[in-house]
């Protein structure tokens, strides 16, 4: 398989990669490690890099011993090659949670500068198709709401999240560089996708991020530490569905940017409270100091995402949320672990 024609049609489940190549950064990590398994489940050959940063390889147990999966640590910073053909090329690697990326801000320019630059790269040799997991975050505090990929964003670019934000709007800029010269030396096949607020099982306990943290809180008996007054909003999207649409992205040919979340919005209260009840616990909340430019609302328009790739998510809120609860329940010291 060469070039597009490797990128096999249709959308929603994995079926169709089987014997595909697939490199993935930041595979270790919360997202990534999740795509790294439904790859190797639709029969695609699995190429994981993370540099552990706040990757964990914990994440990749369920490939101990699996033939076609191979894991290289590795900085993507740096230059790096892979031996062989490559279909597929997905770039994740990078500081995603609040607390990682303010304790982390050069590393995570970086990720979006240098990382996206020489996956890019790859792929371009390779003449495989590049997928950017790109953010909600370019949108900043968006003066338009839903957010629809029109929307150009409100940003502030020497703000405390201004290393991530700005990371992921360059690497978008980038990867449209190569895709407007793919009919030159430096061109290549490319897709961005922005993902809303994604959560699931393997979220660390301490990241900063709100379903975590309130869970951890609830089981605990402790406070719910709500930021402002909570009526800031969330669209929250469950990771099996912002996978399936990594996928379908992948297979699409569009070159985005497209939108991957759950259009469902709720107030960081109104999640907090179905947390609690889903806990069974009877924790209070407690308001806290809102961080700085802190979006205020999130919603995302995926007419796109829809029309496009056929892609919609599939798992509500109540199904997603106990999933994850019986997974931080049942499996406490990988909660508190790095991922």
């Amino acid at each position: 398989m060469s070039g597009a024609a490797r990128v096999v049609g249709g959308t929603g489940a994995p079926p169709g990669l089987a014997g595909a190549r697939a490199v993935v950064t930041g595979g270790a990590g919360f997202v990534g490690s999740h795509l790294c398994d439904r790859l190797r489940e639709a029969g695609a050959e699995v190429v994981c890099l993370d540099n552990l940063l706040t990757g964990s390889l914990e994440n990749l147990a369920d490939r101990q011993g699996d033939s076609h999966f191979h894991f290289r640590r590795h900085d993507v910073c740096e230059p790096f090659d892979v031996a062989g053909l490559v279909d597929l090329v997905f770039h994740l690697a990078s500081p995603a949670s609040p607390r990682d990326y303010l304790r982390h801000p050069v590393a995570t320019l970086r990720a979006g500068a240098e990382g996206t630059f020489n996956t890019l790269e790859l792929a371009r040799r390779k003449h495989a198709r590049f997928v950017l997991a790109s953010t909600s975050e370019v949108y900043g505090d968006p003066l338009a709401h839903p957010q629809a990929e029109s929307y150009w964003g409100n940003v502030n670019p020497v703000g405390p999240r201004s290393c991530y934000d700005e990371a992921k709007r360059y690497a978008e800029a980038l990867t449209t560089a190569y895709r407007a010269g793919q009919d030159v030396e430096t061109g290549a096949d490319t897709v961005i996708v922005r993902l809303f607020n994604t959560y699931g099982p393997r979220m660390r306990a301490h990241d900063g991020r709100a379903v975590p943290t309130f869970i951890v809180q609830a089981r605990a008996g402790q406070p719910l530490t709500v930021a402002g007054d909570g009526s800031q909003t969330r669209s929250l999207c469950y990771v099996e569905d912002t996978v399936a649409g990594l996928l379908a992205a992948a297979r699409a040919g569009h070159p985005g940017p497209i939108n991957l979340g759950n259009p469902a919005e709720l107030t960081i209260a109104q999640l907090a409270v179905r947390i609690r009840e889903l806990c069974g616990s009877r924790s209070p909340l407690e308001f806290v100091e809102r961080p700085v430019d802190d979006p205020g609302l999130r919603r995302p328009d995926i007419t796109l995402a829809r029309t496009a790739l056929g892609w919609a998510p599939n798992v509500d809120l109540d199904k997603g949320l106990t999933a994850t609860i019986d997974w931080f329940a049942a499996r406490p010291a990988a909660g508190e672990g790095r991922g």
